[in-house]
């Protein structure tokens, strides 16, 4: 059991280093030079860098960043898939039971590693693009409704921060609905909540009628062009 245990551990990690992959700072850093965590939001995710670079790198590294979710739920389903060959399984293990938790557990991890990346001194994004490919991994009836939630609002409101609060909001709807499993409800209701926490200040932001639409430039970054023309 403890081989076993430790095996997990080992599967945990290696999900939060995926989601750790700083490719939003990597990304900027190698095609203009500067640190993305200095420019506008200061988030190293797909929105930030679309402001900073444009639309073919924002969504390069919104394809990389949700695929970091995909491959963490992908290592759990490889694992229970491969452990049993290997005769790693006790036989007390309920694998039926023990691979949902496992699931969301990674998802967790690979959603704590992008927005707390160890690689850039634990910041990173805000986690929607690798939460969004987390639930295309777990149930991708959940994952494109999920994303049909975003992209309405962002028709509507043209604001990326607003539409990803609108669809963390919706995850645990569509799970209850679609009758997922206890521990992928949870995780629904926990892991939109940290998105959620995560958008703290564009939250402040809407409120106050300042959060920039898809196009605009954050207000500070305004401010701190007209500073530095001044």
């Amino acid at each position: 059991m403890t081989i076993w245990l430790s095996l997990c551990g080992a599967v945990l990690v290696v999900a939060y280093l995926l989601g750790s992959t700083p490719t939003g700072y990597t990304v900027v850093k190698l095609l203009k030079g500067i640190d993305i965590r200095e420019v506008g939001s200061g988030s190293t995710g797909a929105t930030n860098v679309l402001r900073t670079l444009g639309k073919g790198p924002g969504a390069f590294v919104l394809l990389i960043d949700c695929l970091k979710g995909v491959l963490a739920i992908a290592l759990v389903y490889w694992f229970f898939n491969f452990s049993p060959s290997q005769n790693l399984i006790p036989p007390e293990v309920n694998t039926e039971l023990w691979q949902p938790w496992m699931v969301i557990l990674t998802g967790l991890a690979a959603i704590l590693g992008h927005s707390k990346s160890i690689f850039l001194g634990f910041t990173g994004g805000k986690s929607v693009a690798t939460s969004l490919g987390i639930l295309l991994a777990m149930n991708w009836q959940v994952g494109l409704a999920t994303f049909g939630v975003f992209a309405i609002v962002m028709a509507i409101s043209r604001i990326v921060s607003l539409s990803s609060i609108v669809g963390a909001s919706a995850v645990s709807i569509f799970m209850t609905l679609l009758h997922q499993p206890l521990p992928y409800i949870l995780f629904a209701v926990v892991g939109g909540l940290y998105v959620i926490l995560r958008h703290r200040s564009n939250i402040e932001r809407i409120l106050a009628g300042t959060e920039p639409k898809l196009g605009q430039k954050l207000q500070v970054e305004q401010e701190q062009t007209v500073n530095s023309a001044s």
